[in-house]
């Protein structure tokens, strides 16, 4: 194959530099270890570039006095510190924050600028997903990347040009939100092309450690700098995501045809996990027409939604991230505002000790993906994990302030049943539907599920934290019942669905013709199971 020719197949320049030097390319299992390599970096970048905002909101918005203890802030000084009261061991603040974040209104300012951000980033999704299944996905993950640390990097530039424009801040984290809504749906998208549903779950569910990954080194890069002006805060993390979207641009093949020749072809029969592979009923393989990344047809956002299972799941998704937004962006003020083995711990401590929160999600994640792989059930796992979540958060509402050991355990728990379900559906699920028979393998799907779901559960991830905002000023109980009622919402809507699954698991096995297979039943049912 000419230079020319695969150039325009879509081969990453990186690749075809390393190809030159070896003399021979790389098996498909190399290729897919570097897929899995470079978008947990992208992605991570991603979230990494999310955390200066919460970084810095103690600066742009400064309490009056803060403890005199000589440490470094989190997450460099000691973890665990209980809160101080009256005015010993205390001194003012120098330097009263940065307006117009300093004044009266400076929090709702800050939650604005995050409401906004949100906002843009749930709306940017739709379109993004689209885009994503219509254009080059490295190309296209590339411009989001570089965008995105650019315009991060802008908000944080307003310091050096002692900007005090509420307007600008806001147009900064709008913009941004726009950018980062192409990372999701696009990195998704890469994975469900490179592995097929018998182990998706399980290596999703790991995969998914990136979003924790991102958001501890987004602190640490953050409060690395931090006393060097916050501006920096923003400067460096949005360098960071740009250096991801130049690694992407190099080293990411969207599809496996892009970098694998035709000669490949028996080796990529004989490997049951490429999606472009294909069984038959009859025990025979047939490979798929090898096509570019940029020659599939793209589809439409209500031909997406027509896929049996997408819409139960989106709306699915909307609550249970109305329920994992929640603890993400209020769990550190909960516990800076709650009593814990009859002490406080100050505001400093209660952000380590929300990240344990992440922790138990990142273990439910994996948990999720692994049960929903051996059981051949995406729907069931969901679910279950969803109704257990319910009990696991009204335990810790009511025992959570014995003692720090019992809130810490039963705190993980929490995080591990509210982030499985999540974790399962953002990954494993959307790459299912992603890929769903109906497509018949001559269309591109990834992105735009991705970006339905994913789009429509950030409008619940706006939505929770706002209604807390009103909710707490009536008592942390009425926070948890509105948790309680979005999670049981959550799993009712997957109901059907469910006994599907169920009714599938416990017939006796028929056959079927080759037109009703799809995810292991009639194409007219919305069930999530590989029958491979």
């Amino acid at each position: 194959m000419s230079p020319s020719s695969e150039t325009k197949r879509g081969i990453p320049p990186g690749i075809l530099i390393i190809r030159k030097i070896r003399g021979k390319d790389f098996s498909l299992s190399t290729y897919r270890y570097v897929v899995l390599f470079v978008t947990f970096v992208a992605y991570a970048c991603y979230h990494a570039s999310r955390k200066p905002s919460s970084i810095v909101k103690s600066v742009l918005d400064p309490d009056p006095e803060k403890p005199l203890n000589g440490l470094k802030p989190w997450p460099i000084g000691e973890f665990f510190v209980e809160a101080e009261f009256g005015s010993n061991g205390k001194y003012r603040v120098k330097e009263r924050g940065w307006y117009p974040f300093n004044g009266k209104d400076g929090t709702s300012k800050l939650g604005g600028i995050d409401v906004a951000f949100l906002a843009c980033y749930s709306m940017g999704m739709f379109v993004a997903g689209h885009l994503g299944d219509s254009l080059d996905l490295r190309l296209f993950l590339t411009i989001g990347m570089v965008g995105s640390g650019f315009f991060v990097g802008l908000f944080g530039m307003g310091y050096f040009w002692n900007v005090h424009a509420f307007g600008f801040f806001l147009v900064m984290q709008m913009v941004a939100g726009l950018f980062q809504a192409t990372g999701w749906p696009s990195v998704v998208a890469v994975i469900g092309n490179w592995f097929g549903k018998r182990k998706r779950g399980l290596i999703m569910g790991v995969w998914n450690a990136h979003t924790s990954v991102g958001n501890i080194s987004g602190s640490l890069l953050a409060a690395s700098v931090l006393e060097y002006g916050w501006g920096w805060c923003f400067i460096v993390p949005g360098a960071f995501i740009a250096l991801g979207g130049l690694m992407v641009y190099l080293y990411l093949p969207a599809y496996p045809e892009d970098v694998l020749p035709p000669s490949n072809d028996e080796a990529v029969a004989n490997d049951e996990e490429a999606l472009i592979v294909k069984e038959s009923m009859e025990g025979e393989t047939e490979i798929a027409p090898q096509r570019g990344s940029v020659s599939r047809r793209s589809v439409g956002l209500l031909e997406a939604c027509m896929i049996p299972g997408v819409i139960p799941f989106a709306l699915c998704l909307f609550f249970s991230k109305l329920v994992a937004y929640t603890f993400l962006y209020w769990l550190p003020f909960y516990l800076s505002q709650t009593e814990i083995g009859g002490k406080h711990v100050s505001v400093k401590s209660a952000g380590n000790l929300s990240t344990l929160f992440d922790v138990g999600g990142i273990i439910g994640g994996i948990l999720a993906g692994y049960i929903s792989d051996k059981l051949n059930a995406r729907a069931i796992t969901a679910a279950s994990f969803t109704y257990a979540a319910i009990p696991s958060m009204l335990l810790y509402r009511t025992y959570g302030n014995v003692s720090l050991t019992v809130n810490i355990v039963l705190m993980m728990v929490a995080g591990l049943f509210v982030n499985g379900p999540y974790a399962l559906i953002t990954t494993a699920v959307s790459a299912d539907l992603g890929t769903h028979e109906s497509l018949r393998g001559d269309s591109r799907a990834l992105a735009t599920v991705t970006a339905i779901i994913d789009g429509t559960g950030s409008v619940g991830a706006a939505l929770g934290p706002l209604l807390t905002g009103f909710l707490s000023t009536k008592g942390w109980n009425a926070v948890f019942v509105m948790l309680t009622i979005g999670a049981l919402i959550a799993g009712l809507l997957l109901t059907r669905m469910v006994i599907t699954e169920i009714s599938e698991k416990t017939s006796k096995p028929v056959p079927v013709s080759s037109d009703e297979q799809h995810f292991g039943g009639p194409a007219s049912q919305p069930l999530l199971s590989d029958q491979r």
